[in-house]
């Protein structure tokens, strides 16, 4: 029994050892790590596949990234209730403290209606026991590098949701985190997740 205990893992680790470092995660620091290389990948099966996801709306692109991220040891359920409906809840089974992330989505329109997403996630939804939010960024539109400089920058300026520092630049491209002060006293981040689905020729 060990000995196929021990293959199972060495052969996730060859194969999926962002899955592996999740699902061994002993700290909420390896957790998000490991949960932003799975996050990468399932933003950029989005992007590869962003002509056929043309007639979706934001909760149709958040189903296709729910169902990318969903996995054995991680559940990701959407309209799930958090004080109100949150676009996404994600879920580390089996974990003890639980790990909760809790992700809002906007298709970019302008920086007001993105902030309105920060808004939503941190003055609705968490409570202050999750862990780091999301905030996925649909980018319709060419352009996504400039409207992320423009969203931090509205950031920076708006100061939502008692912003303590000015954004900083996230791992993963055409993304960066915000930190505010939330009304249970904790300090809360959040990743705002740049999506892009406005490249190429539309009409082809």
């Amino acid at each position: 029994m060990q000995d196929s205990v021990s293959e199972l893992v060495d052969r996730l680790r060859a194969k999926a050892p962002a899955y592996l470092d999740l699902l061994t995660a002993k700290t909420d620091e390896e957790f998000e790590a490991a949960f932003t290389t799975l996050l990468e990948t399932a933003v950029r099966q989005l992007e590869k596949n962003g002509k056929n996801y043309v007639g979706l709306g934001e909760t149709g692109l958040s189903a296709v990234l729910a169902s990318a991220l969903t996995m054995p040891g991680l559940t990701v359920t959407q309209e799930a209730h958090s004080n109100r409906h949150v676009d996404l809840t994600i879920e580390a089974d089996h974990c003890t403290p639980a790990r909760v992330k809790l992700g809002e989505a906007k298709i970019y329109a302008t920086p007001s209606y993105h902030i309105k997403g920060v808004t939503q996630l941190l003055g609705r939804y968490t409570t202050g026991r999750e862990l780091t939010g999301l905030l996925i960024n649909y980018v319709r539109r060419p352009g996504i590098k400039g409207i992320t400089t423009t969203l931090m920058a509205a950031i920076d300026k708006e100061k939502p949701e008692r912003l303590v520092a000015p954004c900083e630049p996230h791992k993963l491209k055409w993304s960066f985190s915000s930190k505010h002060e939330h009304l249970s006293g904790e300090t809360l981040t959040v990743d705002h997740i740049g999506c892009n689905l406005g490249y190429g020729d539309e009409k082809t």
